[in-house]
C-alpha cells in the first residue's frame, strides 16, 4: 500500500521517523509542522535536513503550518489529496502544563479538531481518507499501580493526572464521535514512553544522557520508584506502518491500540542501564514525585499483536546503546 500520506508534526521525533520509513516504502510524504520553540527548534530543523538527504527526498514536501489555521490547513489538504493522514502534531509534555496551559488547547484540542474537519472536507470533495491515525498517549490511563495484566485499551480513562493527558482523552472521545457521525476510519495510537535517536530533549533518556556525559546531577523522581514502559522508536514506526492498512471495520470505525514494549522498568534500574551502556557514573539526587507524574505505565499489546501479528520488543539496553551513540555524534543539536 502506497500513495500520498500527510504527516502532521513531521519535524517531531516520531513524525521524522515515520516519514523516513514511509519514504523508503515508496510513499509520497507531505509533512507539516509549526516548528514551535517548546524545545530547541534547531533539532526540528535538523530532522527536516535529515529528510532532505533521504534517498527518496524528492517524494517529500514540507509546509510550515499551524494546525489551528483551519483555512490554510484545508487548502493544503485539498490540494494534496492524501489517502492517509498520520496526525502526530501536539503540545507534548506533562510537566509543562504546570507552567503554560494555552498551548494544550491550541494544539491538542483545536488542532486535533481541525484535522478531523479537513478529513470531512476531503470526503465532501470526493476524496475520502482511507485511514486517519492519530497520536494518543499512555498518560490517558492516569495514576495506576495495579498492572498485573498491563493496561488494556478497554480500561477506564476518566481520571487523567495532567492537562496533557486530559487533552488526549478528549481527542479520543472527539475521534470516536466523529467516526460515529461521519464514518471516517480513525485509529488512536497510545504511545508508551518513546525513546531513541533524534528523540525529544525534554524526556528523561536524553536529559539523563546529557547529565551523565556532562557530570551533572540527575534528579530521580519518587526516589527512583517510578516505572515506565520504554519503547524504542523503530518499534513505534513498525507498529504505525503495519496499522496503516488496518482501519477499523466496526460499525463505528474508530479503534485504539497500545504501542508499548510490555517491559516496565523502574526508574533507578533504567538509570543503571544508562550507566552501563555509557560507562559513566551518575550523580543522583532522589527527589519527591511531581503531581503530574503517574506511578507506572505498562502496555498490554495483545490487541496490536492480534491485528498485525507483531508487537514492540527491542530490549532497553540495546535501544539505549543506540541512543547513546546518536547522542555522542549529535550532542551539538541539544545545546
Amino acid at each position: 500500500m502506497t500513495g500520498t500520506v500527510l504527516i502532521t508534526g513531521a519535524a517531531s521525533f516520531i513524525g521524522h521517523a515515520c516519514a523516513r520509513r514511509l519514504l523508503q516504502q515508496g510513499w509520497r510524504v507531505v509533512g507539516i509542522d509549526n516548528l514551535n520553540d517548546y524545545y530547541n527548534p534547531a533539532l526540528k530543523e535538523a530532522r527536516l535536513a535529515d529528510l532532505a538527504q533521504h534517498p527518496q527526498a524528492a517524494q517529500f514536501t514540507f509546509h510550515r503550518l499551524d494546525l489551528a489555521d483551519l483555512p490554510a490547513l484545508t487548502a493544503l489538504v485539498l490540494a494534496e489529496r492524501p489517502s492517509v493522514v498520520i496526525h502526530l502534531a501536539a503540545q507534548a509534555g506533562v510537566r509543562y502544563g504546570m507552567q503554560a496551559q494555552q498551548p494544550y488547547l491550541h494544539s491538542n484540542l483545536i488542532g486535533h479538531f481541525n484535522v478531523l474537519q479537513v478529513s470531512k472536507a476531503l470526503a465532501d470533495a470526493g476524496s475520502p481518507l482511507q485511514h486517519l491515525l492519530y497520536a494518543s498517549s499512555s498518560s490517558v490511563y492516569g495514576n495506576r499501580e495495579d498492572d498485573s495484566a498491563g493496561f488494556l485499551e478497554t480500561d477506564n480513562v476518566s481520571t487523567p493526572a495532567s492537562l496533557y493527558a486530559a487533552t488526549k482523552v478528549a481527542d479520543e472521545a472527539l475521534s470516536h464521535a466523529w467516526a460515529a457521525q461521519f464514518g471516517t476510519p480513525l485509529t488512536g495510537l497510545r504511545f508508551f514512553t518513546v525513546y531513541g535517536p533524534w528523540g525529544r530533549p525534554d524526556m528523561s533518556p536524553l536529559l539523563f544522557l546529557g547529565a551523565l556525559h556532562r557530570g551533572e546531577e540527575i534528579q530521580l523522581f519518587n526516589h527512583g520508584d517510578l516505572w515506565r514502559d520504554f519503547t524504542y522508536i523503530d518499534d513505534i514506526v513498525e507498529a504505525v506502518v503495519r496499522l496503516i492498512p488496518k482501519p477499523a471495520t466496526t460499525a463505528v470505525p474508530h479503534t485504539l491500540y497500545n504501542l508499548g514494549n510490555q517491559q516496565p522498568t523502574r526508574l533507578d534500574a533504567y538509570l543503571a542501564t544508562l550507566e552501563q551502556v555509557t560507562g559513566l557514573t551518575a550523580r543522583v539526587a532522589k527527589v519527591p514525585r511531581p503531581a503530574t507524574e503517574v506511578y507506572r505505565t505498562a502496555a498490554n499489546t495483545a490487541k496490536l499483536k492480534a491485528a498485525v501479528g507483531w508487537a514492540p520488543y527491542t530490549p532497553l539496553p540495546q535501544g539505549l546503546a543506540a541512543l547513546n551513540d546518536w547522542y555522542v555524534a549529535h550532542r551539538g543539536l541539544l545545546a
